[in-house]
């Protein structure tokens, strides 16, 4: 459905460390940049970018706006998140950890915001049973 995700970013090089440590956590390779200072990340045919906004506005985040990453297990998701807590992003709702029954139906759920205020959230939905 999706091309590609892109957000605005105030600080290129703040939001490019915090989004290496965070994704990096997940096993995305570092982001390059192109010649327009956009850097990308792709992985598992997807592409995730950060650019400063082209109508020369400050960058700010979307209210009620989520950017979700799949994690693989509730230890990557929390390897994840402190990644990019300890890399300039803030800690926000409620603690990680799994919301509705472990395994059956629920999911594992790490919440932050980036340096701009862009809410992400790292989730693991475990497999269904057979």
């Amino acid at each position: 459905m999706f091309s590609h995700v892109m957000l605005g970013a105030s600080d290129l090089e703040k939001s490019r460390k915090f989004y290496d440590a965070l994704l990096g956590a997940l096993d995305i390779k570092p982001g390059f940049t192109d010649p327009k200072n956009r850097t990308f990340w792709r992985h598992g045919g997807n592409t995730f970018a950060i650019t400063a906004p082209i109508n020369g506005e400050p960058a700010c985040h979307g209210n009620g706006s989520t950017i979700g990453f799949a994690a693989t297990s509730p230890e990557q998701a929390r390897a994840a998140h402190a990644a990019g807590v300890a890399a300039g992003g803030t800690d926000c709702e409620d603690a990680p950890g799994w919301r509705g029954e472990q395994g059956a139906g629920g999911m594992y759920l790490a919440y932050l915001r980036d340096p701009d205020g862009n809410k992400v959230c790292l989730l693991h939905r475990p497999p269904k049973a057979a």
